[in-house]
Parts: structure tokens; sequence; C-alpha cells
């Protein structure tokens, strides 16, 4: 991919004068990448909707050019500027194509982003979430301002502290301390208001004892824990977090979701998101976008975008059978894994009551000492309900040389109404895990949803038993 190198030449000194612009308080509006004073003049409800809204995208296209860089660049540039003189639009705009990593195109331009508009309002949490190569990063790093888009409108109100990579923002040459006060320059905050905050980042981060060690000598989570420290505690109204946060263990990750949330519920700054984590998003953000091939594919609440989400990445699985599993080696060969109903006939929709009941064939070519086949069933926002196995006890783990069919009945009554991923996974308990995970989506309906299409209503909760209720009149009720 290949930008001109002018652009972020430019897209740095306009990052400074931006940041001075916030520094000197002078109550600038960034509109893509062109700072402007806001009018006196404007109206009362003018005002109003740039105070409420921070963020305001309209048709933000971001287009790359791939192959090899500098092979007919020098022709393609003097035919854009011809164009752009003349006041025509550049003509490879019109040739550039989606960014459908997983097929060949023809072109040699690519949309990583195209016609992307949405608003995000003052102390808003938004999550966006798609498949790798969506165009996830890609926006994130436009509103960033570290890359320009082609095209479109960006209104931003307020600095941005983002979080987009590890060692983003930071110089490598330079101590925790050193780039503490660099970003915070940058964000055009003087060196007192800085000193004001250092103690929370360092205490945030907890790196304390290295504080005044270059940084390329931190470990990548070193290097996450003081970025985010920095990004979370100084003073910016806007915070971006890619997935960089993966990288931290399981309580900084913890956390730093306590830390958005408090940023955003208390301190009143917006945030955006960017993670694989559903349950994580689903706790934090109230608002999601799911992304794909660099278009916006759904906007709205952040659990319906889960689902959203869930049912395009799982559209290629939503089979009730998968057969000739490509998961052998010289002991085992898995056949297939299918669901079934009470009719034994394959099916992925079950209604509320009905039992559920899953398949596994395999053969084992070579004696298993030690052996086993697991399930585990997940909602569709990847939080996990149960993990079982065919196998109860170790020493029952061992099988001879055949052909097998493992069978698990699920009863009905069980699963609340809605869309579920089980997984398949084969291993040697305590040794190694041997192929998997393999899985299949179903989806649980109720009966008067089954029967006219209408859901009555889903009660709360990941599970929905068929609890026995008992209703006594208390004269004469015999106490338990």
């Amino acid at each position: 991919m290949a930008e001109s190198c002018m652009d972020h030449l430019g897209t740095g000194w306009l990052q400074a004068f931006v940041g001075l612009g916030f520094w000197l308080g002078m109550g600038m509006d960034v509109h893509l990448g062109i700072t402007k004073t806001l009018h006196a003049e404007w109206s009362h409800s003018v005002e109003v909707k740039v105070m409420s809204t921070v963020i305001h995208a309209r048709n933000v296209s971001k287009q790359y050019r791939l192959g090899q860089i500098g092979t007919g660049t020098l022709s393609h540039d003097l035919n854009r500027w011809w164009h752009t003189i003349r006041g025509k639009e550049d003509p490879y705009l019109r040739i550039g194509e989606k960014n459908h990593r997983d097929a060949a195109g023809k072109s040699a331009y690519v949309w990583a982003l195209k016609d992307v508009s949405f608003d995000i309002g003052n102390g808003e949490v938004l999550g966006i979430i798609g498949r790798n190569g969506a165009g996830k990063s890609t926006l994130l790093k436009i509103l960033s301002r570290t890359t320009s888009p082609s095209s479109g409108e960006i209104n931003i109100k307020g600095r941005i502290a983002s979080l987009l990579e590890v060692g983003t923002g930071f110089h490598p040459e330079l101590t925790g301390r050193e780039n503490i006060y660099l970003n915070g320059a940058i964000l055009g905050m003087t060196r007192r208001e800085i000193t004001k905050k250092f103690e929370e980042i360092v205490d945030f981060s907890g790196v304390e004892r290295y504080i005044d060690t270059p940084v390329k000598r931190y470990s990548s989570g070193m290097y996450v824990r003081l970025a985010f420290g920095v990004a979370a505690n100084l003073e910016s109204e806007i915070l971006i977090i890619d997935e960089v946060l993966a990288v931290g263990d399981a309580e900084f990750q913890q956390k730093c979701l306590g830390k958005m949330s408090n940023i955003s519920t208390i301190e009143g700054r917006t945030v955006l998101f960017v993670s694989h984590n559903m349950s994580s998003m689903n706790s934090l953000c109230r608002k999601g976008i799911v992304m794909k091939q660099g278009e916006i594919m759904f906007t709205g609440d952040m659990s319906d975008a889960i689902s959203a989400y869930m049912m395009e990445n799982d559209a290629r699985n939503d089979t009730p059978i998968i057969h000739g599993i490509s998961f052998q080696n010289e002991e085992i060969l898995i056949e297939s894994l299918s669901l079934r109903n009470a009719a034994r006939e394959l099916s992925n929709s079950f209604m509320s009551d009905e039992n559920i009941y899953l398949e596994i064939r395999y053969s084992i070519r070579k004696r298993q000492k030690n052996f086993r086949i697991i399930l585990s069933v997940k909602t569709h926002d990847a939080v996990h309900i149960l993990e079982t196995s065919d196998v109860r006890m170790f020493r029952n783990s061992e099988r001879e040389e055949g052909e097998y069919v493992s069978r698990l009945i699920i009863p009905g009554n069980f699963f609340n109404l809605g869309r579920y991923t089980i997984e398949l996974i084969v291993d040697k308990p305590n040794e190694e895990k041997l192929f998997g995970p393999v899985s299949l989506q179903f989806v649980i309906t109720d009966l008067m949803e089954s029967q006219i299409g209408v859901l009555m209503g889903k009660p709360m909760g990941v599970i929905h038993p068929k609890l026995e209720w008992q209703v006594l009149k208390r004269e004469g009720c015999v106490e338990l």
C-alpha cells in the first residue's frame, strides 16, 4: 500500500498546530485536517449540535494502491495532478475495488474504507467490530489524524488520545518519563499539567521501577501498560483504543475496561473501542458499528451489533452437519459433526422445549490410551455456557482401533431463546490438543415464533430451564 510521504508530513504539522490551538484555548473545530474558528453568528441550535456531537463523519473513504510501490507511480501522480488543477475528480477513485482479502482483484487500487458515515456523541462509548481487514484500524487512523482520507468529510470536536498499536506515539530511545511528557506536549498540555498527572499515570501502568529506562527495553506488555496509562489519564476529550489490550494480562485488561467505563460515565469523555472480545465489548459499549469490506454493515445497540456480526461471521457454518472434516493424522480421523432433532433429522433450528442430539463420527487408527472429545457451547456474543466431555474419568479414556460414534443429548427447556455455537475439540488430557475447535451454529426459537413468526419476548439470562413452581394458599399449607 502506498501513500504520499507529503501527506504524513502535512499531518504532522497539522497535529502540532491543532494541539497548539487547543493549548491556547482557541476553541477550534477540526474539519478534515483543516482548522477553522467557530463563527459567532451560528444559530443557537447549531451550537447545541456541535457541542453534543464530538465526531461527525460523512462518506469517508480511503483508497490504497496495491503491489510493489514505484512502478508507474510517477505517471499516475502526474495524471492525478493534471485532473486536480482542472478541478476534475481523481481518475483513480473510480477504479478501486472493495477490500475483499479472500479474493484476488483485477484493479491495482482497493478501498480500505468506502462511504463510511456515523455520528458519536459526547460521553458515548462506541464499539467497532468486524473481521480482520474490515477497515477498523484504517478508520481509527483517520480519526487519529495519522493518515488522511481519500474523500469525505470529518468534523472532530476536542483533542484525541489514541492507542492504535504497541509502541504508537512512543520514541524508543526516550525513557518512559520522557515519553509521558512528550505525549502530553503533543496534546497541548503544559509541563505543570503533565506533572500533576504523572504519578497517576505511573501508578496505573505499574512500571514505576522502569520509568527512567528507555522504552525500547520494555516488553510488549509494559509498552501497552504505559501507553494506555498515558492515553487514558492525560487530558483529552476523545480516547481511541485499538486491539492492543489483548497484549496485556487478564488483570490489566479488566483494569483498562474499568478505566474506560469511568472515563465515559464519570468524566464524560468519548471512547472508541475496537476488540474481538465480544463479552468486553458488550459490557462496555452501548452503541456498536459492524464493518465489512470497508463499509458499515450495521449500526445500533451493541448487543444487536454483536448478533449481526456473529450471524454474518457464522453464515458459512450455518449448516446442521460438517462432512469430511480435514482433521486427521496417523492415529485419528474425524469424519463428521452433526446436529439432529428428536426425529433424528438434520436440523440447526430447535424449539425451546425440544431435545438437541449432537453426533460425532470418527475413526481410531491406532489404540489410544489417553483420548477425549470436548464440546463447549457459547452464546452469540462468545459467553461460555458449558463444557462437557465424553470421558468423565481419565481411566475410561482408552479406546481400541475402530469406528466410533459419540453422542450428546442436550435436554429441552435448557437454553434461552437465541443463537448459539457448539465447538468441538479433541485432545489428550494433560498432554496435547489434537484437533479443533470446529464449530456449528444452532438457533433456539419459541413455539409462538416458530408458528406465526412473532417473538413474544425473550426472558432474561443465558439459560432458561423449566423449573417447578408451587403456589399454595397459606391456610393449611404444609411447611417445607
